[in-house]
């Protein structure tokens, strides 16, 4: 009874699992934009201590880099830590005896971190194919790979990277986004599931006030939030902005600096009917679905985008709001929950039909709440966690079993 009473300590104090230790390795600073991979190691700190490897930087950048606080404006769990290279462990290309030393000393330091909170089982959670050489480097109990992406964003199919193969065929557990990420890598690896994307639903489903910068923006608000990079169709964008100067063209998210995108973003933004408002916090971002009156997913259909799994659909979803989209592979899916269209003129058929009363119902808003529901976030990664209790050990999995849901 003492030992269950440990492992079923209050999840808001420690992680119910506190002698299990998580190294994650990312290709990010921790920040305010929030990705995938943010969602799922924060609560995965609800079950195991999580470190957030920081990339070091270059040796060039040593000296001028601003240490990161580590937090932003989102309240982290007690087991989430992170870990910022010491300034002699930068990031060295060469030589490479240099560059591999520098990597191992981070990587132990991370697992200090683990050990010094009690960790006596450390899984090596990777995040890009880059970090494959973790493997080689500090003592692990189990690995693991995560791909949320197809990492040579190529526009046309590509053969996996070296890189990338030998995380498929050496990590004991590999998890995909999506049904055509499986079928790449699936077959490369001894252990694959599918997490799909999610979302904080109760976060994007609560009634929220309208954000400020939307008041003097009238209706009918057709709106994008995220990201805006080269995968989104500008082309058709230009075009509907054009025939529709009614309706108010919304952007929320942050510019991804692409060359190419510089002169339509300024004629967009020299329409008086397109409005862009600029990046937001994580914490900001469920205010703007909400009161957007069509929510939007216009993306280039290339072999790039058919492997990703757009984080918005969830979050679109989740606010009630109907949705219009490009028909990827993974949103094909969603046929019937979201209107898919290609051509301009479907695309503005479509706008005026998720306009009209019947598309705003209370039904309606019920359905698309109700598929997004069931892909929270914490359902999600309690799926992870159980697996990766399995394959920690019996005792794990009884203790799982029996732990409490939310």
């Amino acid at each position: 009874m003492r030992e269950r009473a440990t492992w079923f300590a209050n999840m808001l104090d420690s992680p119910s699992f506190s002698e299990v230790g998580v190294i994650a390795l990312v290709a990010d600073i921790w920040g305010q934009e929030w990705m995938s991979r943010h969602q799922i190691l924060t609560r995965l700190a609800k079950y195991f201590h999580v470190v957030w490897v920081n990339p070091a930087p270059d040796w060039q950048q040593t000296l001028s880099r601003r240490k990161e606080d580590g937090k932003g404006s989102v309240r982290l769990p007690p087991g989430f830590h992170i870990y910022e290279a010491d300034f002699w462990l930068p990031n060295f290309y060469r030589p490479r005896i240099l560059a591999d030393f520098a990597f191992r000393k981070r990587l132990e330091r991370a697992r200090d971190v683990l050990v010094r909170k009690g960790c006596r089982k450390i899984i090596l959670y990777i995040w890009r194919p880059e970090f494959h050489m973790s493997l080689d480097a500090i003592r692990f109990d189990l690995s693991c790979y995560h791909v949320v992406d197809e990492y040579s964003f190529c526009e046309a199919e590509s053969p996996n990277s070296t890189e990338e193969l030998k995380l498929l065929e050496r990590a004991d557990q590999v998890f995909v986004h999506t049904q055509a990420l499986l079928e790449k890598k699936g077959q490369l690896s001894r252990s694959i599931a599918v997490i799909p994307n999610g979302v904080s639903f109760v976060e994007f489903s609560t009634p929220v006030p309208e954000p400020p910068s939307f008041a003097k923006i009238p209706h009918p608000r057709i709106g994008y939030a995220g990201y805006l990079k080269k995968t989104l169709n500008w082309t058709l964008l230009l075009d509907l902005s054009a025939r529709h100067p009614e309706y108010s063209f919304v952007f929320v998210g942050a510019r991804i600096h692409q060359k190419q995108l510089a002169s339509i973003l300024e004629e967009l933004s020299n329409r008086p009917n397109v409005h862009f408002l600029g990046p937001v916090t994580a914490s900001q971002m469920p205010h703007y679905a909400q009161h957007f009156d069509v929510c939007i997913m216009p993306y280039i259909l290339n072999d790039y985008v058919n492997y990703t799994y757009p984080l918005k659909l969830h979050e679109y979803l989740a606010s009630g709001r109907p949705v219009v989209a490009s028909p990827t592979r993974l949103l094909r899916e969603f046929d019937g929950t979201i209107q898919l269209c290609r051509t301009s003129e479907e695309w503005s058929a479509a706008i005026s039909t998720a306009l009209q009363p019947e598309a705003n119902s209370a039904e309606a808003r019920g359905a698309r709440q109700e598929i997004a529901k069931k892909h929270d976030w914490d359902t999600l990664v309690r799926r992870i966690v159980l697996i990766f209790c399995r394959k920690l050990g019996s005792q794990y999995e009884q203790l799982m079993g029996q732990a409490p849901r939310g």
